[in-house]
């Protein structure tokens, strides 16, 4: 499937019903991720018609994609951004649908400063989804994705030195086609965490770029504080008047 197929097919997708089940709890999670994430630049890969950055305050966001609608036109595998340049890298379920993910992670490590952050959103295939796509035939938007397993990704993040922070499995609800369907499961979205927490449709990750050798210098405010041990002189006892001067002056004088 071509690139531009690709996209109208997800897009298609995602005004259905269970497209929008699944942006909505997508949606939530992106926004309470980047609330507090601060810097110059945010990067969106994939899904330009969704502004999963709505809630960032960083103040340069760029939708990053191949089609048209995307404020930057580019192949994930090889992004025209600048090497430690982006604060902040979104992957809405841009792995499963890419021939090399690992090299798509590559990137993002390359362009993310230290100490950047990247959130994930990925299709479980341990999962009701995960097996609804063994028997779907693989044709359509989103069961002709590849689902990444998480441990996989984990090792992916680790050897890239992203270090995990946090994590959230959602979508707990079997893949209805019908609103009132999704609506009769809907109690499997609040028992998940509890009953089968490894057992959502979608998780996601979020990781921070680490970088080995880095040291934060900060002002010595102890040294600068602490007061200057300075002795002051003892007195010395003398005899004559004359003696005086000479202690003063911190010259010993014979008898």
């Amino acid at each position: 499937m071509s690139t531009r197929n690709a996209l109208a097919s997800a897009e298609a997708w995602l005004a259905t019903p269970l497209g929008r089940y699944v942006l909505e709890r997508e949606q939530s999670y992106f926004d309470a991720a980047v609330a507090d994430v601060f810097g110059y630049n945010a990067f969106q890969l994939g899904l330009p018609e969704t502004d999963l950055l709505r809630a960032s305050r960083i103040v340069l966001r760029m939708r990053v994609d191949a089609g048209e609608r995307a404020g930057l036109r580019a192949d994930f595998r090889d992004l025209p951004i600048a090497g430690n340049s982006a604060d902040l890298v979104l992957l809405p379920h841009v792995l499963e649908f890419s021939e090399n993910p690992h090299q798509i992670l590559r990137e993002v490590a390359r362009v993310l400063v230290p100490e950047g952050h990247v959130v994930i959103a990925c299709f479980n295939p341990w999962s009701l989804w995960g097996f609804r796509r063994m028997f779907s035939g693989n044709a359509h938007y989103p069961w002709r994705g590849r689902f990444v397993n998480l441990p996989r990704l984990k090792d992916w993040l680790a050897l890239l030195g992203l270090e995990i922070t946090a994590g959230q499995m959602s979508c707990y609800v079997p893949p209805c086609a019908t609103e009132k369907w999704l609506e009769r499961f809907a109690f499997m979205e609040r028992a998940g965490d509890r009953w089968w927490p490894i057992a959502g449709g979608v998780y996601f990750l979020q990781a921070v770029k680490r970088v080995g050798g880095w040291r934060l210098i900060t002002p010595k405010w102890r040294d600068r504080m602490a007061p200057k041990n300075n002795l002051a002189p003892v007195p010395k006892k003398v005899r004559r008047p004359e003696d005086a001067v000479v202690a003063r002056n911190g010259v010993t004088r014979e008898s």
